[in-house]
């Protein structure tokens, strides 16, 4: 099934220690995190708004836009990147009065939810992770372009003219998707309007680090104690499938699906068999339910 975004809910604005989420919630029931990519544009309707409200059928789907994203806080980072991210998820989670929940994440996300089981396994049911790039060492490294292709090409689509409609296209052709001629215009719309805003465009420009101090969190993983669902596309622009199974080998409990003619953003380009998969995966009993 190939779907087109619908405009994003209006949403609600919430005060986390001092910075400012914006998040979408659709559905009730147990509380689902979705967490997404880390691409110019990128918000969490921009990643998962076609294939939420499938899991909003049973499920309190809470689609929150990260730090420096979307409608939420622009400011810099300071300190260990992930940690950061991670620690303010968790004060989102006391917010919302949520003790313990399952998390679903793209790319820049999924890193942020792998730092933040080990550190608050309590706090998380489940783990999916699609295409995350947690660990930087070990046997696979070097990763292609040293682990920088996203920076890069960051770099690349707010240099020289700057953001275009064109070069944003490119970018999730080239990087997000397998098949481009299947690549919704409303998506490119809806990520080049986003990338577009002030905030995103003064970090973009900024010669420091305002997205904090980058960390390899291969010491984190072992501590992953929770089920852990790596869902890989088997086309992956940035990651072959042997990284996931490697990562799926590093936590306590790990296990992998890779979905075929798929690239980074599997859950847009097939979000029906994405769906199917994760929560069949989530239909699992825990030993804590």
């Amino acid at each position: 099934m190939q779907l087109a975004p619908t405009p994003a809910p209006a949403g609600r604005l919430l005060q986390v220690d001092g910075r400012t989420y914006h998040l979408v919630e659709i559905g009730d029931g147990p509380p689902t995190i979705f967490l997404h990519g880390g691409g110019p544009g990128c918000t969490a309707w921009s990643d998962f708004g076609v294939v939420a409200p499938l899991f909003a059928r049973d499920r309190w789907c809470i689609l929150p836009d990260l730090l420096q994203y979307g409608r939420s806080d622009k400011a810099p980072i300071f300190g260990p990147m992930w940690t950061f991210h991670a620690c303010s998820i968790i004060g989102l989670l006391d917010v919302l009065n949520i003790a313990r929940a399952d998390f679903i994440c793209n790319s820049w996300g999924g890193t942020i939810a792998l730092c933040l089981a080990a550190q608050y396994p309590d706090r998380v049911r489940s783990l999916t992770i699609t295409g995350s790039m947690p660990v930087f060492y070990g046997p696979l490294a070097p990763l292609p372009e040293g682990g920088r292709r996203g920076r890069n090409a960051r770099d690349i689509y707010y240099g020289g003219e700057g953001p275009t409609l064109e070069k944003m296209r490119q970018l999730i052709a080239r990087l997000e998707w397998y098949d481009a001629d299947l690549l919704p215009p409303e998506t490119v719309e809806m990520r080049y309007r986003q990338s577009l805003d002030p905030g995103e465009m003064a970090l973009a420009a900024r010669s420091d680090s305002p997205r904090g101090e980058w960390q390899d969190l291969a010491a984190e993983l072992t501590q992953v104690k929770c089920p852990t669902l790596f869902c890989w596309g088997m086309n992956d622009a940035f990651l072959q499938p042997d990284y996931p199974l490697m990562l799926s080998r590093m936590v306590q409990r790990g296990q992998l699906h890779i979905l075929d003619a798929c690239s980074h953003h599997l859950q847009e380009e097939r979000p029906e068999h994405y769906y199917l998969i994760v929560r069949s995966f989530l239909d699992q009993p825990d030993e804590q339910d």
